[in-house]
């Protein structure tokens, strides 16, 4: 039942099943919105006592996973770490944009995974390994904090303009994740990656936007992040000339 005092709320929930046939369509859902409860939860609910065919994707709705990521009033958010008592009025659910619906909110990952795949996403050693392990002092330590909490939720990639406009563009988070190994002092790949990003569909494609910045659910800055990759792009033509 509904606390006291709140009032029904209602999902406009976007469907579509390609093995049903049919164009996609929206489904309205009441909700009895409970204190704490999440979109995700909500969502779980309507799944057991609504529609059982309803799809979306969940793992460990604790922020962390990134898969339930979807398009909520038009900004993609996590569902578990969206609660119900922040939204008003008919919301809107929808998948995430910029990637292939498979059914309902759930999309196709793929095409952003690939973005990845261009980036070389793996600390690159040429020399010999040490004995024991690869040392690190705590400032260079430091600088991998921020980056590294990306969890490949796709928010930023769905909520940027650029992809919109060319999906050859590597988009914030491949970029994001180039950044974290050329900003690794144990990584010996630099040059060969930044070659990989130095180009129209990479760093040069990003138009400080900060749509990245807004919607990430781990307060993470890609743009600050492209920007350090663009510097390191231009020293590095300085350096030939």
């Amino acid at each position: 039942m509904a606390a006291r005092g709140e009032k029904i709320l209602t999902l406009k929930v976007f469907r579509f099943d390609p093995e049903a046939g049919g164009p996609p369509y929206y489904d309205r859902f009441p909700v009895e919105p409970m204190p704490g409860m999440s979109l995700l939860e909500a969502l779980t609910e309507i799944a057991e006592r609504q529609d059982p065919s309803l799809a979306f994707r969940y793992s460990c709705r604790g922020a962390v996973c990134g898969s339930c990521a979807m398009s909520v009033q038009g900004r993609p958010r996590l569902a578990c770490q969206t609660q119900l008592k922040d939204l008003r009025g008919e919301v809107l659910v929808a998948p995430l944009p910029h990637l292939p619906v498979i059914k309902d909110l759930v999309v196709e990952m793929e095409p952003f995974y690939q973005r990845f795949e261009e980036i070389m996403p793996y600390l690159v050693r040429r020399t010999p390994p040490p004995e024991r392990e690869l040392l690190q002092a705590p400032g260079e330590r430091r600088l991998l904090d921020e980056v590294a909490d990306c969890i490949w939720c796709g928010a930023c990639y769905a909520f940027c303009p650029l992809v919109r406009q060319g999906p050859s563009y590597l988009g914030p988070a491949a970029l994001l994740q180039a950044y974290r190994f050329a900003a690794d002092t144990r990584d010996e790949g630099g040059r060969e990656r930044l070659r990989l990003v130095d180009r129209e569909e990479g760093i040069w494609r990003c138009h400080t936007v900060f749509n990245c910045v807004e919607v990430c659910p781990k307060k993470i800055n890609p743009a600050r992040a492209i920007q350090a990759l663009e510097r390191k792009a231009l020293l590095g033509r300085f350096k030939l000339w």
